[in-house]
C-alpha cells in the first residue's frame, strides 16, 4: 500500500496535472509537494538573484510561495490536505535524494520553457532513471 507520495512541483501545467493525479490515484496517502529552488547557473536565471540574498532560506521560501499556494488550492479543490517542502539545488538531484523517504514519486512529464529543457535537461527523465522509489510520470 502506498502511504507516502512525493510530488515535485514547479510553475508548469504538467506539475499541476501530476498533483491532481497523485491526489486522485492515492486518496489515502500523505502527499508532499516539493518545490526546488535551482542553483545559480551561468545562464543567470532566477536562482542567481536568490544567490545574492542575505537570507537564502527566506528568499527560497518566498520564491516558492506562489507554487506551493497553487498546490494547496488544487488539494483544497479535492477536499485534501498536503504537506509542502522547499529545497535548494539541482532539481533532479534534490528529488532523487528525497525520494528514498517516500513510497512513490509522481512527476510531470516536462516543465518550463524550451530553453529550460535544453539547458537544464529533462528532470523527469533523470528522476525516473535514478529514483530509489517507483516513479509515475504524468502527461
Amino acid at each position: 500500500m502506498i502511504s507516502r507520495v512525493l510530488v515535485p512541483m514547479d510553475e508548469s501545467e504538467m506539475a499541476e496535472h501530476a498533483l491532481e493525479y497523485a491526489l486522485e490515484a492515492h486518496p489515502n496517502a500523505e502527499i508532499t509537494v516539493l518545490h526546488i529552488v535551482g542553483e545559480p547557473s551561468p545562464m543567470m536565471g532566477k536562482a542567481m538573484g536568490l544567490a545574492i540574498e542575505d537570507n537564502l532560506e527566506e528568499a527560497a521560501e518566498e520564491h516558492a510561495s506562489a507554487v506551493l499556494d497553487r498546490a494547496r488550492e488544487i488539494a483544497q479543490e479535492q477536499d485534501k490536505e498536503i504537506e509542502t517542502d522547499v529545497m535548494w539545488g539541482s532539481p533532479a538531484k534534490a528529488i532523487v535524494n528525497r525520494a528514498a523517504d517516500f513510497d512513490t514519486v509522481v512527476i510531470g512529464s516536462h516543465s518550463g520553457s524550451l530553453a529550460d529543457r535544453l539547458f537544464v535537461g529533462n528532470v523527469a527523465q533523470k528522476v525516473f532513471r535514478r529514483s530509489p522509489a517507483p516513479v509515475t510520470v504524468v502527461r
